[in-house]
């Protein structure tokens, strides 16, 4: 793969919804993916990617946070030019509005997750 690429850093923790990756390759990403926050802090240390998609789970036993994606926010906010995407469940729109007021999103996107709106999220990050 090319190193020009720009780097999606896709975090699948729980999934449940369509595998985008073919999408992102297709609209010219280099795909790596995580399935913890644990591994996902470590990968951050090392590499700055355009573009994070991740999924908010909202974790009701933290006190002081509504998920683990806070702990990503906060080293994500010292790279102004990575932009993340957010797949909710609406049920928990309360809660995602919490974390966005803090951090600033590039798209949230509530499930179903048609690939149509991802597809339009990244479209114009891919460039």
């Amino acid at each position: 793969m090319p190193e020009s690429q720009k780097l999606l850093l896709s975090i699948v923790e729980l999934g449940g919804y369509p595998d985008f990756t073919a999408l992102y390759e297709r609209l010219g990403f280099r795909v790596e993916k995580q399935t913890s926050m644990r591994k996902v802090l470590q990968f951050l240390k090392k590499n700055t990617p355009a573009v994070i998609v991740a999924e908010f789970n909202f974790q009701s036993d933290f006190r002081d946070r509504t998920s683990s994606l806070e702990s990503m926010m906060a080293v994500v906010q010292r790279t102004p030019d990575t932009r993340v995407v957010v797949f909710y469940d609406r049920e928990y729109a309360h809660q995602l509005a919490r974390l966005t007021e803090r951090f600033p999103l590039l798209l949230t996107l509530s499930f179903p997750i048609a690939e149509s709106d991802v597809e339009g999220a990244l479209g114009k990050q891919s460039a």
